[in-house]
């Protein structure tokens, strides 16, 4: 066998994933592609894997994925002559308590909202459809009729044969050794048969994905785990191509194989392989089995199908399956590396996605940027946190024992924590800070009174904290509140050429004097939102750039990618060497005036601008921005600095200031109509949609990526706007996902949404469709409804700000 010497691009890893990967990227864009796997097609985990494909998600982009394979798999049989194992067989999910069937009467909204078809049914119904399930503990069940199973192996190679029909090449048994490099870029792929030139690679590696992207500096935070499950004899009784079964509250689930059950499950309690490096021949190969562990899944699977109390067990399966810190699989461009793309990490549903994976992914490669909004896989979600090896293992060890739990709202992850945290910390602590965690920064979520127990009880209604929330709420309105954002993700750009730079890179105008600040939306080639961020112009060729602490890789990544070749523009990731203390509220002036000479008056210091001032001794950068609608400044402080100028602003504030917490910023902001990325702005949506034409510099001369997209826009008919809803029923929890009805019918969903505490209404925003357009006619003739966990409530539809509409609050 030969390797060429050369090929565009070099997917590697032969499993789903590569084969799904490698088919399309043949298939749809006839690239030069070659797939190169160290053993043989499948030897990873594809070949043991259950074959559940389920299609549901909570996210639209997610979920039309995992639509596309099912579609896939339905037709690929035809196409390449091999058969995949599909049956369309359905899939029940159970409930044994109210807090489940709340969680399912939500999904059966999310899934409307997105689409698909989702019935409850009832105890009885389930009886019916599956007559050997003891129902006695049910409340319900959902039932997706789309849903199903199919055999992992045989799709691999059905894709892996449909690749070579349309040019790809395959080789088996080549080991990738590491790569040639240049400039932070791949030049070759190294193997013991010989080095591939490239344009472009493709790390699908499964199970070793982690320690293939080390060899190119690339971080792949994923984690094998064991997992187990047992195929039995055959059972008197059980029908072929019963419904697949879901039992999350007894943590199992069950699919019909040759008139038996495969039955495994997810553990509270599950067991890592290893924290290092998984070993090249582990190829084709189990663990022993663990009956002693599984004995809690068997116990709990009798409970419900009481007839394998009394069937053999033909084969046990024990496998690693590759999952990953916050349960999402990993896609896209490693921000390390600009030409190597990872698909890995698929968390046991890698069939489920694999088809749709492969599609997004080639269409990633070929294009340079994801073909829709991807945000939730992106690999660029994680940080340097997540090169700790051990710190992942704990948190992907938490993530695999909560893959069956409900999803109650607002719920954090526990372990590793505290790891990352601002010099207040300890002060927050005092004032009863409950903190949540974001990218390894602690964060105060909400403040618990004197008295009151500090952390979260969940509930699918009003939580434990939703009063003290208000009361933080109501105080920034009326007095001022100081919120700790020290996670900000913070950047300098600077040299001759930075100027230049943004000009290319931002959508709005932030080519003002120094001293000005600017609100920006970042723009992909379709005119989407990638990121938006706040601009200050320090000087003639510096820029202080501020972005949300999730942010932090994503947007650094994408600035340096889209400077301009040969441009002198340095850009400096400079997130720890300041803190941010957001002082916020109408009385935040007369604070700042009593701890600083420098004059903050409205004709002084405009909305707008940034001044460096003194405060407590230090050097302070004072951005007037808000987030919440009122007066206020963002002050970046020398991170040491940061205590002293929170005890001053204290002080000087008595007894009107308290700090105040993520969860109370996120209901100011709702009231304003404040857009949040990665939820009412993605990379789907461009800024006319999203009501943000305002921020687009369409009106100058200027050239700036996005430019071209959306002057193809600019006067077309808007076939979806971003719009706010208020619902008066108090008793309502909006979370976002809810479906919007126009006279009757669905015409979109929430985005986001929560309590406005200000305009005593729950408060959401979400995109209205129409095909022929949406205009102010359309939405003024409407008679506006929302579906909230499967109810419908009347609902009133704003296109301004619920709150200061005419925005004077934060400008006066």
């Amino acid at each position: 066998m030969k390797l060429p010497s050369h090929a565009g691009i070099v997917v590697i890893g032969g499993g789903i994933i590569g084969c799904s990967t490698a088919y399309h990227l043949a298939r749809d864009h006839r690239a030069d592609v070659i797939l190169l796997e160290q053993g043989k097609l499948t030897c990873g985990s594809t070949w043991h894997a259950a074959g559940l494909v389920g299609q549901l998600r909570s996210s639209a982009s997610i979920t039309r994925v995992l639509k596309y394979s099912v579609e896939l798999y339905k037709g690929l049989e035809k196409e390449t002559g091999l058969a995949t194992g599909w049956k369309m067989t359905g899939c029940l999910r159970l409930a044994t308590n109210q807090d489940r069937w709340t969680e399912y009467r939500r999904l059966a909204t999310t899934a409307r909202s997105f689409g698909m078809e989702m019935h409850l049914v009832s105890p009885a119904e389930v009886k019916r459809m599956w007559p050997l399930m003891n129902v006695s503990d049910l409340v319900g069940a959902s039932w997706l009729p789309t849903d199903g199973q199919a055999s992992p192996s045989d799709i691999a190679q059905s894709l892996a044969r449909g690749a070579r029909m349309h040019g790809a090449r395959i080789f088996e048994g080549v080991r990738v050794d590491g790569f040639a490099m240049k400039d932070g870029t791949i030049t070759a792929v190294k193997t013991a048969m010989g080095d591939i030139g490239c344009d472009k690679v493709v790390n699908c590696a499964g199970q070793w994905a982690r320690q293939l992207g080390a060899k190119a500096g690339v971080t792949v935070p994923l984690q094998p785990v064991k997992h187990q499950y047992i195929v039995t004899e055959r059972i008197d009784g059980l029908p072929a191509g019963a419904a697949t079964i879901r039992d999350p509250d007894r943590r199992t689930y069950f699919k019909e194989e040759v008139g038996g059950l495969v039955m495994g499950g997810y553990e509270p309690n599950p067991i890592a392989w290893t924290a290092g490096d998984v070993p090249d021949d582990f190829e084709f190969r189990l663990f022993d089995d663990d009956f002693d562990h599984f004995e809690q899944h068997l116990a709990a699977a009798i409970a419900r199908v009481p007839a394998l109390a009394e069937t053999g067990v033909k084969q046990m399966i024990n496998g690693p399956e590759s999952f990953t810190p916050d349960g999402n699989f990993i896609l896209g461009v490693a921000p390390e590396c600009r030409n190597m793309f990872v698909g890995a990490g698929f968390n046991a549903f890698g069939i489920a996605s694999g088809g749709g994976a492969g599609w997004v992914l080639a269409q990633w490669v070929v294009d340079g940027e994801a073909p829709l909004d991807l945000w939730v896989v992106d690999i660029r979600r994680f940080s340097e946190l997540h090169r700790d090896r051990q710190w992942v293992l704990e948190r992907t060890l938490e993530a695999y024992g909560k893959h069956y739990t409900i999803g109650f709202p607002h719920e954090e992850y526990l372990s590793g924590r505290p790891r990352i945290v601002s010099p207040l910390y300890d002060r927050l602590k005092a004032h009863g800070a409950v903190f949540g965690s974001k990218l390894g920064w602690e964060r105060p979520n909400w403040f618990a009174a004197p008295g009151v127990e500090a952390r979260d009880i969940h509930s699918m209604a009003r939580q434990n904290w939703f009063e003290a929330v208000g009361a933080e709420h109501a105080h920034v309105r009326r007095h001022v509140g100081i919120f700790d954002q020290s996670s900000f993700a913070k950047y300098e750009l600077s040299g001759k050429d930075a100027a230049r730079a943004l000009d290319w890179i931002c959508a709005n105008d932030v080519s003002k004097e120094p001293g000005r600040l600017t609100y920006t939306q970042l723009l992909n080639s379709r005119a989407g939102v990638e990121a938006d961020l706040t601009v200050a112009r320090l000087g003639e060729d510096r820029f202080y750039i501020v972005t949300g602490t999730g942010f932090r890789t994503h947007d650094l990544a994408w600035i340096r990618e889209h400077v301009g070749k040969g441009l002198q523009a340095e850009l400096a990731d400079v997130t720890e060497r300041y803190g941010t203390l957001s002082l916020m509220g109408p009385e935040s002036r007369e604070v700042l005036s009593a701890v600083s000479d420098t004059d903050v008056s409205n004709t002084a210091f405009p909305f707008g601008h940034v001044r460096e001032m003194k405060l407590a001794g230090h050097a302070v950068r004072a951005l007037r921005i808000t987030y919440v609608g009122e007066l206020g400044w963002e002050l970046h402080v020398p991170i040491a600095a940061t205590g002293e100028v929170f005890d001053a602003l204290m002080r000087a504030g008595k007894p009107n200031i308290r700090p105040v917490g993520y969860r109370a910023l996120e209901s100011l902001r709702l009231e304003k109509s404040y857009r949040a990325w990665g939820a009412d702005i993605t990379p789907n949506d461009t800024p006319f949609e999203a009501g943000l034409g305002w921020a687009v510099k369409l009106g100058k001369n200027i050239d700036f990526l996005g430019r071209r997209a959306l002057e193809a826009l600019d006067g077309e008919p808007l076939k979806k706007r971003l719009a706010g809803f208020t619902v008066d029923d108090p008793d309502i929890v909006l979370v976002g996902r809810e479906t919007i009805l126009r006279n009757g019918q669905p015409v979109g969903y929430l985005t986001s949404g929560g309590y406005g505490y200000t305009i005593a209404r729950n408060v959401g925003y979400g995109y209205v469709r129409n095909a022929s357009g949406v205009d102010d006619a359309f939405l003024t003739a409407g008679d506006w409804e929302l579906v909230v966990a499967t109810e419908r409530t009347r609902a009133t539809l704003h296109m301004k700000p619920p709150y200061d509409p005419a925005g004077e609050r934060p400008r006066s």
